[in-house]
């Protein structure tokens, strides 16, 4: 009866031991995927058509309470690139 709970612990192992593995490869490749595609595959977002608009239609209190909220929100990691009135 004592082999068995040996062999049963061992394949515990075995088993939490591959998924750890698996699962770090995964982080790895997702997060070097990212770093890779952010470094050499970036766009233009025209950033300045789309702040004349924004001071067209929006005021400025506004737009700065929408970026102080997102900055917040994100901790200083987040931009605010446009903002577009949503219809209804």
């Amino acid at each position: 009866m004592t082999e068995n709970f040996e062999q049963a612990w061992v394949l515990l192992g075995v088993g939490m031991i591959a998924v750890f593995a698996v699962l770090m490869l995964v982080v790895l490749i997702g997060n070097s995927l990212i770093i890779i595609s952010n470094r050499f595959f970036q766009e233009s977002l025209g950033l300045h058509n789309a702040g004349e608009s924004l001071q067209e239609s929006i005021s400025p209190s506004k737009v700065a309470a929408i970026v102080a909220g997102i900055k917040r929100v994100t901790g200083g990691r987040g931009e605010v690139l446009d903002i577009k009135r949503k219809d209804k």
